[in-house]
């Protein structure tokens, strides 16, 4: 897939000072998004928070194909404290929406940050490693194209329509069929 190169990771990439960065959004429930960045600090961008952190937080290879699959994704995220542990296993988080950026942060008279999205998908599984002070946390991410492999069931039933169409009739005999004997053609005398 061909990504578009803002303008100013174009006009940046001669300069001297720049700072490549991935980050990782994750959507939970509600309005909580967890907004993270691999460098130190508060970083904000499009009037958002994305919290620094630095060596803390790994990304696995992000792969594509040519062809039409589903390859996932995997952050780790290593010395959580045990506090944030608790939410991590409360909060639900499967099904969630989660994208991974590459950023790119110019240094100069006009201090400015870029993000290109890398990776989109649902949150799947999470693994937890406990330590006596800290702790790691593995989160991997299905592509979307998952979803063309779920069984999408729909029944040809009366009742069926009627979740879909509330007033539709159209089957409504479809169910007598089943029991109905059917004569085809003439009977020989």
């Amino acid at each position: 897939m061909s990504r578009d190169i803002s303008l100013l990771v174009q006009n940046s990439l001669g300069d001297g000072v720049i700072y490549p960065f991935f980050a990782v959004e994750m959507l939970f429930d509600g309005e909580q998004v967890l907004r993270l960045w691999t460098g130190q600090g508060t970083l904000n961008y499009n009037s958002f928070d994305w919290y620094g952190t630095g060596q803390l937080l790994a990304f696995d290879a992000v792969e594509e194909t040519s062809e039409i699959a589903a390859k996932g994704a995997t952050i780790t995220l290593s010395g959580v404290p045990s506090e944030v542990i608790s939410l991590a296993l409360s909060e639900p988080y499967q099904g969630r929406k989660a994208n991974i950026y590459f950023g790119l942060h110019v240094e100069g008279e006009d201090d400015s940050t870029s993000l290109t999205q890398i990776f989109s998908g649902y949150m799947d599984q999470m693994n937890i490693e406990e330590g006596a002070e800290a702790s790691t946390i593995t989160l991997t991410i299905e592509n979307k194209l998952i979803d063309l492999e779920k069984p999408r069931t729909a029944r040809f039933t009366s009742t069926y329509q009627k979740t879909l169409f509330p007033d539709d009739k159209g089957l409504e005999f479809v169910e007598d069929l089943q029991t109905k004997e059917i004569v085809w053609g003439r009977t020989v005398e």
